[in-house]
């Protein structure tokens, strides 16, 4: 059995390594999907560190559209065709950072092959703020003339618009642990079901949707354990995460998460310094 860990990154090469390198360990595999915007070519050396590998097919992302979903859909495709006995996929950003060592975290998933871990909310019930996302048209990802000008007009004369195939919207979190056969099942549907995919489409920040959505309305949704493993801080009414830093250090270890975001080493680097003395001192 493996554990592969799937980054979607667009720079910072030095944070990105740094990851990397707290992220190998055996029976691991690391797949990087760099941002198509990107230089490649400056990333290369990384696929030399071992069990490290680039995702080939690579789109360009555009923060809040469809594109992020499509950059780990793809992704996901290639780690499957992998063939390997994965127990989980873990989906990372370049700014994320482990706060436990990787034998820890392994032996966990390692031991809950058969659970997925997703934080979800039921965006009707207990998301209320996020409503609108289901509700209005967003093009996001589609470019065409006076797209924002008639996005508006379909949002101001329309009906609201709702799910199709009688779906009931989850979301919370892109951030996510999962097994096999839940990327096997999302991307499946997503084949299948292309009214779901169009709506998809539609809706701002999908990314916090689309996975949540299908697996919880799935046969699968008992596998489903609703915690995502990760410590990520928000202001409120804000829709980026707080940047961590030592002020939050003992929020961190405290947390006993297996993951934080975000990190910015040209605001603070000795967080990440902490956190590695931590978690080897926690082996």
């Amino acid at each position: 059995m493996r554990l592969a860990h799937l980054i979607l990154a667009h720079g910072n090469k030095s944070q990105l390594e740094r990851l990397v390198k707290r992220l190998i360990y055996p029976n691991t595999d690391i797949y990087i999907h760099l941002d198509a915007k990107s230089d490649i070519a400056e990333f290369a050396y990384l696929e030399s560190l071992e069990g490290v590998f680039f995702i080939k097919k690579r789109t360009g992302i555009k923060w809040g559209d469809y594109s992020m979903v499509t950059a780990t859909l793809i992704s996901f495709e290639e780690i499957l065709k992998a063939g390997q006995d994965y127990s989980h996929i873990n989906l990372l950003s370049g700014q994320d950072y482990p706060l436990k060592s990787a034998a820890i975290i392994q032996k966990f998933l390692f031991e809950n092959k058969d659970k997925s871990f997703i934080k979800y909310l039921s965006i009707f019930d207990d998301w209320h703020e996020s409503k609108s996302r289901i509700t209005m048209y967003s093009f996001g990802d589609y470019n065409f003339p006076l797209k924002f000008k008639v996005q508006d007009l379909l949002n101001r004369f329309l009906p609201d618009r709702k799910m199709p195939l009688g779906l009931k919207p989850y979301g919370f979190s892109q951030w996510i642990t999962i097994t096999p056969a839940c990327v096997a099942y999302a991307l499946d549907y997503l084949k299948k079901h292309k009214s779901v995919r169009r709506s998809f489409r539609l809706i701002w920040a999908v990314d916090e949707i689309v996975f949540q959505t299908i697996l919880m309305n799935s046969p699968l949704k008992d596998s489903i354990v609703n915690d995502h493993l990760r410590y990520i801080k928000f202001k409120r009414g804000a829709s980026r995460p707080n940047t961590l830093t030592m002020a939050d250090a003992k929020l961190l270890v405290d947390s006993d998460k297996f993951y934080a975001r975000k990190f910015d080493p040209n605001v603070d680097s000795e967080i990440l310094d902490y956190l590695d003395t931590v978690a080897e001192k926690r082996k």
